[in-house]
């Protein structure tokens, strides 16, 4: 039997549904022959689901046992994480108690060669705009993986100059600073990728929301003109193949 990969993504909405729709055809493509199953950690969005009457979703423990009861004895749980946090560190506790052995699929930004590979997933967007600051906002966390930020920062730097700015919605680097920074830099123009997976609850509220305390509302009061792209880096070319990268180093190491 060929290893099954099991896709470990954190939430589902409907528009993350398209971002891992286009994932999973690239998956299915690259891994002919391989079981592909998405499971999905979140148990706050699986309760809501429920409680709007949508099909359940299952977690990845779930499909591991069914896997297992079906004579498997290996899998790949690939993370559909963007950072090595909290959630990821949640998923390996949680695969660790199966009885089915697995070989772990790191999240996107795992190495220095992953932060440069995303820089190129970026560059047509960041070349199309060579007269603006490019503001990166991502998630942001407690876990010690906030480095990521900060390295990706320099990783974009090195690559197009002094006009890229990484900030988080939560945690550091923080909006505040970011805006301040852009403004005194002398930018009235400012590109926003929304460094998320998918474009969900934080790019509507936090991003894109017209409250005074949205990153868009803050930089137009600084007297900036902004830009937002409207969708998370799930769709660019090139992440699903990062993705696809570090299925194949986890099957590798599974012994045959």
């Amino acid at each position: 039997m060929q290893i099954p990969i099991v896709m470990a993504a954190f939430g589902t909405t409907s528009r993350a549904e398209a971002t891992y729709r286009i994932i999973d055809a690239h998956i299915r493509k690259a891994f002919p022959g391989h079981e592909v199953h998405w499971a999905y950690s979140s148990r706050m969005i699986k309760g809501l689901r429920q409680g709007q009457g949508k099909k359940s979703i299952n977690h990845p423990h779930e499909i591991l046992r069914e896997l297992h009861a079906r004579g498997h004895g290996w899998a790949v749980v690939q993370s559909v994480h963007l950072i090595g946090g909290h959630e990821f560190v949640r998923l390996l506790e949680e695969i660790r108690q199966e009885e089915i052995r697995t070989s772990v699929g790191m999240p996107l930004l795992t190495t220095p060669a992953d932060l440069l590979r995303v820089g190129h997933c970026l560059e047509p967007i960041i070349r199309a705009h060579p007269e603006k600051a490019i503001l990166l906002p991502g998630h942001g966390t407690d876990h010690p993986a906030w480095t990521t930020y900060p390295a990706l920062q320099q990783t974009l730097g090195r690559m197009f100059g002094d006009r890229i700015f990484v900030g988080a919605v939560e945690q550091f680097p923080p909006s505040e600073g970011l805006i301040e920074e852009i403004a005194a830099a002398g930018f009235k123009e400012v590109l926003v990728i929304p460094f998320l997976l998918v474009a969900g609850m934080h790019y509507h509220q936090d991003l894109m929301s017209e409250e005074a305390d949205s990153w868009g509302s803050r930089l137009r009061e600084a007297g900036i003109s902004v830009t937002i792209i409207p969708e998370g880096i799930g769709n660019l070319a090139g992440i699903s193949e990062i993705f696809r990268d570090h299925i194949r180093e986890a099957l590798d190491v599974i012994p045959r």
